[in-house]
């Protein structure tokens, strides 16, 4: 979001997900650091109905993905050297003469900045550092810079890096350079983890900002948000998950309420986390299950699911969507918004919501970009924000004419590496994400027995080659191991990574990938670098526990066939 809040002044999704439907021979998708058919299913299968259709798809990742395997031209590029990547795309496309001058020079600034940098990345220094070959770089940028229409899509591939803001203000970079922002099925089209990820951040779930994204540093929308709630409110920055684990271990944060979250599975150094949560004086836990943070609580709040419970969520290209209770809850728990409230009216706050709805209205009074969206509107359907008033249609495509920002910023942006690169102790790289038949920390897919069925333990993909050199076999128990922990899991050899790559996904708890990871921030936004670490790998020796080796099958996903 702080990447393209830069660039474009808004730092959403860009245009509809449904365009890809519209998507023809003349245009093209670029999709980097996603795996899109397993972590977005809808919105891979529209690419892949798109490529059908003649649409050019360029993929960039490290691993062979099944979207990879579907794609024009694939970049297999070294982790963590995304901006090198697309410094030497940007640099084929200038040099070529494919930008498009007349968008460059009416709609955005600071251009001979970032072509100033953008000119060393040539396509055989490029391939020095990115280990993608020259020609391909030469060939996806043509394909980029020639489309009617080139529509770029990212997801945590591209954001959970040190320079995760870098990699982002980067694709706006490009995507600047050829004039495909404020245009039909094109645009920077950041793919949300979750169904509400966008609605959460719309309603100021950040440290930063009040609903709509209005900072908490300005003081007109400090006093009208001190009116609207009747209570002083600080105007200064708050803390991110990073920083409240700093200030837990440094006594300055004491008490912490976690709803919604699992950051004993879902944090990077979970060894670290567990430390701090058991740190705090008090811990409050609200959620659909008793998760591994819900365990070490003091106090466990039972919430419902998507099911059970009234309301709006926000899709990944703005759209606001009703969702209606289609089950009554279980026992004693009660909708998220009922907990918040009767926790303020026992705190001497007056709440007196009685529905949903009620705190939509409130909120869209308080939240110019929601002003026009209300309930009634949304029987009719979705509204993608901005949407100022009533008679507003909604606004499918951002940054139509003039960006949110005025003009669209150029960013030079150097290539830097990784925090942690392998070395003799720690010789391969690790990378970490999801699988189709999981989800997240497996709170919900764990319980599912079709899902769970599929794929029910955890793995760690890892060369042939590599496997070769350390004796292990496909199937065998392997003891993965970083500066931060260790884990045992099994081994699948596999060439969707490249020799000196591995990957394990962080669904199972048997096998916590976030024992690995490494907690190292992006120095803007805090975000962790889950996609690049360095890890050894070591074939387990039962022998050493006085047993012989138990005979291993790990049953196939019939999803998709990972060899």
């Amino acid at each position: 979001m702080s990447g393209l809040g830069t660039a474009f002044g808004s730092g959403a999704m860009t245009n509809s997900i449904h365009e890809l439907d519209e998507m023809g021979p003349k245009d093209a998708i670029f999709a980097i650091g996603t795996n899109t058919t397993e972590c977005h299913p809808i919105i891979g299968i529209k690419m892949l109905k798109a490529k059908e259709r003649g649409t050019k798809l360029v993929v960039a990742d490290p691993r062979k993905t099944d979207v990879a395997l579907h794609a024009d031209i694939w970049l297999r590029h070294k982790p963590g050297t995304d901006v090198a990547l697309l410094n030497g795309m940007s640099y084929v496309i200038l040099t070529e003469g494919l930008a498009d001058e007349a968008f460059i020079a009416k709609r955005t600034e600071n251009f001979e900045a970032f072509k100033e940098v953008v000119m060393k990345f040539t396509p055989k220094y490029t391939s020095s550092i990115t280990k993608v070959p020259a020609d391909k770089i030469i060939e996806a940028a043509r394909i980029i810079a020639k489309a009617d229409a080139a529509a770029l899509y990212y997801t945590m591939g591209i954001t959970q890096h040190t320079t995760g803001v870098d990699n982002v203000l980067s694709t706006a970079n490009i995507m600047m350079l050829t004039g495909n922002i404020g245009k039909p099925k094109g645009g920077v089209n950041p793919l949300r983890g979750q169904n509400n990820v966008q609605g959460a951040c719309d309603m100021g779930a950040l440290p930063n900002v009040y609903t709509g994204y209005q900072p908490v540093t300005n003081p007109d929308v400090k006093a009208k948000f001190e009116k609207a709630w009747n209570a002083q409110l600080s105007d200064k920055v708050g803390l991110n998950i990073p920083s409240i684990l700093n200030a837990i271990e440094k006594d300055e944060v004491k008490m912490l309420y976690v709803f919604g979250e699992n950051p004993m599975r879902s944090d990077p150094d979970i060894n670290h986390v567990e430390h701090c949560l058991k740190h705090l004086d008090f811990l409050v836990v609200q959620d659909i299950f008793l998760t591994e943070t819900a365990k070490v609580a003091d106090v466990v709040l039972p919430g419902v699911s998507y099911a059970e419970k009234d309301g709006t969520f926000s899709s990944t290209d703005r759209t606001v969507q009703r969702i209606r209770k289609a089950v009554e809850p279980i026992g004693n728990s009660l909708p998220d918004w009922q907990i918040l409230r009767d926790i303020m009216n026992a705190m001497d706050y007056p709440a007196d919501y009685s529905s949903p709805e009620d705190i939509f209205d409130e909120m869209r009074s308080l939240t110019p970009s929601y002003a026009g969206i209300s309930y009634k509107r949304l029987e009719d359907g979705g509204i993608p924000w901005p949407c100022p008033n009533e008679n507003h249609p909604g606004t499918p495509i951002l940054h139509i004419g003039k960006f949110s920002r005025g003009l669209g910023k150029f960013s030079p942006i150097e290539y830097r590496e990784p925090a942690e690169l392998p070395d003799k102790e720690y010789p391969l790289m690790l990378t970490t994400g999801r699988i189709v038949t999981q989800y997240h920390t497996g709170t919900m897919t764990r319980r599912c027995w079709g899902l769970n069925g599929a794929d029910p333990e955890g793995f760690l993909e890892i060369n042939p080659e590599d496997a070769k050199s350390l004796n292990i076999e496909d199937g065998d128990e392997i003891s993965v191991t970083t500066r931060r922990g260790s884990l045992i899991t099994k081994a699948q050899v596999t060439t969707r990574v490249p020799e000196g790559l591995t990957f394990i996904t962080f669904h199972f708890t048997e096998s916590p990938a976030n024992i690995l990871t490494n907690s190292a921030p992006d120095p803007v936004t805090g975000t962790p670098e889950f996609k690049v670490c360095s890890v050894k790998v070591k074939k387990l020796d039962f022998s050493d526990f006085g047993c012989q080796k138990r005979k291993i099958f790990r049953k196939k996903s019939k999803a998709f066939e990972r060899k």
